[in-house]
């Protein structure tokens, strides 16, 4: 990958979706703007562990490629017949400290993918429902 991309999805020749968020974020938005209307396709992310396995397989993907992969999104891809390329294989994927699982790599750990998406659609929502600063309030008269 080049620039400040973190994440290609590619259908045949063509590239269908770029982003240059982070996280999870760039897959989730693949998916629910774009993934119906393409199967089939090739991921190449940032660092692929099994959150982002997960995600990839709900994504309808064939392959993925990634500089750094962990051992868990191996299994979740090879139970599911996705071909992968890592140029680095870790454990787990690692908070930024170093300090702990990265959190969601944890949450994703016995998830199959439609169950750790939906999962995350409701993390979104919650997030979103506490950024927008709407309160319930009691009118009274």
């Amino acid at each position: 990958m080049s620039g400040d991309d973190t994440l290609w999805v590619y259908e045949g020749n063509n590239l269908v979706f770029s982003s240059r968020e982070d996280r999870l974020r760039p897959l989730m938005e693949y998916i629910d703007r774009f993934a119906s209307a393409h199967r089939g396709v090739v991921i190449f992310d940032k660092i692929i562990g099994n959150a982002a396995a997960l995600l990839a397989i709900k994504a309808g993907c064939r392959e993925v490629f990634s500089p750094l992969g962990s051992e868990l999104a191996v299994q979740t891809l090879e139970r599911f017949g996705i071909a992968y390329h890592f140029t680095r294989t870790v454990p787990t994927i690692r908070r930024a400290d170093g300090e702990d699982m990265c959190p969601m790599e944890k949450l994703s750990l016995g998830k199959e993918p439609e169950e750790f998406y939906q999962t995350m659609v409701d993390i979104i929502r919650k997030s979103a429902a506490k950024g927008s600063g709407t309160k319930s309030t009691k009118e009274t008269g």
